[in-house]
């Protein structure tokens, strides 16, 4: 196993423990070999090994059975998010800078977006804005969220999706919900040059 310049054994066992996942493929609910196992495979200490599944058990990737062993658990990342934001999240400041990086990232979605949308997509969308939502985020994260399938790129999505459920442990945030018509509107009537100032108009929609 090598190790980064200033990378903690325990933090290379991590990667080695992730590599060995991907090239086994293993799912949730697969065994994963014991820690005198894992040190034999990654040639690392059990005291490092142990350190390593305990960080993974702390973010819900992984969970030990008394008696049976450790297995990969069914990935629940609004409860890793929770625990990070009590970390990250302590200074107001960070909070307004999330929301902001946030609301660029909406907005550069949403010109991704502009060229790749069809009729029958026109017909979902305003079939999402329709519905009726327990509370305005809920809208605001349905709109999104087909926003960005339209962008196809996935690591944008799944960084605006770890921002929203960062942003959700501060609070629920949404549009006025005459934003979302208006976005709309400028796909409909071909103005990309005016989502830029939609998004910028957004304090007095």
């Amino acid at each position: 196993m090598s190790l980064l310049p200033n990378q903690k054994v325990y933090q290379g066992v991590l990667n080695e423990i992730r590599s060995f996942i991907e090239k086994n493929k293993l799912n949730p609910g697969d065994k994963l070999p014991s820690e005198r196992e894992l040190s034999e495979k990654l040639q690392a200490g059990r005291s490092s090994i142990r350190e390593a599944l305990r960080a993974l058990e702390l973010l819900g990737l992984i969970e030990t059975k008394a008696g049976e062993g450790t297995y990969l658990s069914t990935y629940r990342s609004f409860q890793t998010v929770e625990l990070l934001s009590s970390f990250i999240l302590q200074e107001s400041n960070t909070r307004e800078d999330l929301f902001l990086s946030k609301r660029i990232i909406e907005k550069e979605a949403a010109k991704l977006a502009f060229d790749r949308f069809t009729d029958s997509d026109f017909v979902e969308i305003n079939r999402i804005i329709d519905l009726t939502y327990n509370h305005p985020n809920d809208r605001h994260v349905a709109f999104f969220n087909f926003i960005f399938m339209k962008t196809e790129n996935l690591l944008l999505t799944r960084i605006w999706q770890l921002m929203e459920e960062f942003s959700h442990t501060i609070k629920k945030d949404a549009y006025n919900p005459s934003f979302y018509r208006k976005l709309v509107e400028l796909y409909t009537e071909r103005h990309y040059a005016a989502i830029e100032n939609l998004f910028n108009k957004l304090e007095s929609l």
